[in-house]
């Protein structure tokens, strides 16, 4: 049975849309005259489910030749996903970011990042955002050819750091993937935005 005021060790934050404002509609606002033809093509060409395939661990290039493939219409929008990527990230979550360091300079957790996303485009944003290195260990899908929700991808994490789920805390603005974590026994915290983060944190005694 889980205690009720759980001894936190680990802290695991997942990166994208929590501390990293990342979004391909910031680029394809750029491509496409209105939000319905963006929405159709990220909901029908360019999906969320095609993107995790590259979290996978599928490189780029297959990925980009096949939906041309399928879509030829679409050939240099399809390009323009990896090709001006970059432009889908816009800048760190300054709040969010900022809790990431009070934790780290509490000196009281060690901190890891678990990823969804490809190796090929991870070392850009390692080169962006310096706000990386604070982590102790950082857990990247396409490099290790599996991803979030699964269980085996939070194990590895916690068998290569040696930690316990008992003791460690997952946050992750997707629900699926923090529903996976609290079915592994591990505590879970949806995150929406910073302020509900810091008050989430506050209320565990996390944060002072």
């Amino acid at each position: 049975m889980q205690n009720l005021e759980p001894n936190y060790k680990a802290i695991i934050f997942d990166l994208g849309s929590v501390l990293i404002d990342w979004n391909p509609r910031y680029l394809y606002r750029k491509i496409f005259t209105t939000e319905a033809e963006m929405e159709h093509f990220l909901e029908e060409i360019c999906t969320s489910d095609w993107n995790e395939e590259q979290d996978a661990g599928r490189s780029l290039l297959d990925a980009t030749e096949l939906l041309i493939q399928q879509h030829p219409q679409y050939e240099a929008q399809i390009r323009a996903y990896y090709g001006r990527w970059k432009e889908m990230m816009v800048g760190e979550i300054a709040d969010s970011v900022a809790l990431l360091k009070e934790l780290k300079e509490s000196g009281k957790y060690r901190l890891y990042a678990l990823t969804n996303w490809s190796n090929e485009t991870f070392p850009l944003a390692l080169m962006e955002y310096k706000f990386l290195q604070w982590f102790d260990g950082i857990v990247v899908s396409g490099k290790e050819k599996q991803r979030k929700p699964s269980p085996g991808f939070f194990n590895l994490l916690l068998d290569r750091y040696q930690e316990s789920a008992d003791h460690a805390l997952f946050i992750d603005d997707n629900i699926r993937n923090v529903n996976a974590a609290r079915n592994m026994g591990i505590e879970s915290i949806q995150f929406v935005n910073a302020t509900q983060l810091k008050n989430d944190l506050l209320h565990k005694k996390i944060l002072n």
